[in-house]
């Protein structure tokens, strides 16, 4: 697998060669970062910074507003190459944005399909809305369609390209409490079934929580802490160790752990 360094990011077809690891000693990457930097006028926002996120792993990034955790996203998805410092991607990524970010011109079928080269049938984007619960709204107009059934089809248009990686970027921010929940076990119940590596940007301690293996948190443009879950799916917040990760996660993040009721 080459790497290119300096404001290079390089794509990678996903092989057998990358799940069983690089080479002797390194670990398998559907990810691989390396020494990345990216300033702004100056300013380094991401600061020299590693990262690897194995074939298959749900990895979850927490981090103060400005930490440079949706840089570091952009980065990962080819939108922002002015950079230094080895990236290694899967060319088969996707993105959603927690805004659904969908063409109003466009039918709900069309909007999935929106970016894929050639002339992709009509069926490959109603089976991935079919997969997201969405394949009656397909003949819909955007401005018709809920805040949850918006984000579903934003999420059919990353499964259709049938993503080694997939990279959300608080997808569920702009959500209601109920609609959250379930756009959650929506994106866990995919995940399962797909296989893919996930990177997940969140605000949300017990979102990264019950979805990810491992919990990031960035800070000062780096990775300034690593936690795995030692937790079996599906995940239950009443044990005891979801309490005391979530309270470390949020002392890194620089927030008192408030006292639940006994």
């Amino acid at each position: 697998m080459a790497t290119d360094v300096h404001r290079t990011v390089t794509d990678h077809d996903v092989t057998d060669h990358d799940l069983s690891g690089a080479g002797a000693g390194e670990e398998a990457a559907a990810v691989r970062v390396q020494g990345l930097t990216r300033s702004f006028d100056g300013r380094r926002v991401i600061d020299d910074l590693d990262l690897t996120v194995r074939p298959g792993e749900f990895v979850a990034l927490l981090g103060r507003s400005g930490c440079g955790k949706s840089t570091l996203l952009k980065i990962l998805a080819g939108l922002d190459r002015e950079v230094d410092g080895s990236v290694l991607v899967p060319r088969r990524r996707a993105t959603a944005f927690q805004a659904p970010r969908l063409m109003p011109w466009k039918k709900v079928w069309r909007n999935v399909l929106l970016g894929l080269p050639g002339q992709p049938p009509r069926s490959r984007a109603e089976a991935a809305l079919e997969e997201v619960g969405l394949a009656h709204r397909s003949e819909a107009w955007p401005k018709t369609l809920s805040g949850g059934e918006a984000q579903r089809a934003s999420l059919a248009r990353a499964l259709v390209r049938e993503p080694d990686l997939l990279l959300l970027d608080e997808p569920f921010g702009a959500l209601d409490a109920l609609t959250r929940i379930k756009a959650q076990r929506l994106v866990a119940e995919l995940w399962q079934r797909r296989g893919c590596a996930v990177l997940l940007v969140t605000h949300d301690v017990e979102e990264a929580i019950l979805l990810a293996d491992r919990v990031l948190v960035m800070d000062d443009g780096v990775i300034a802490h690593e936690a795995h879950v030692p937790l079996d799916r599906p995940w239950d917040i009443t044990d005891s160790r979801f309490g005391a990760l979530r309270a470390e996660l949020l002392d890194r993040l620089g927030v008192e752990a408030p006292a639940r009721a006994a």
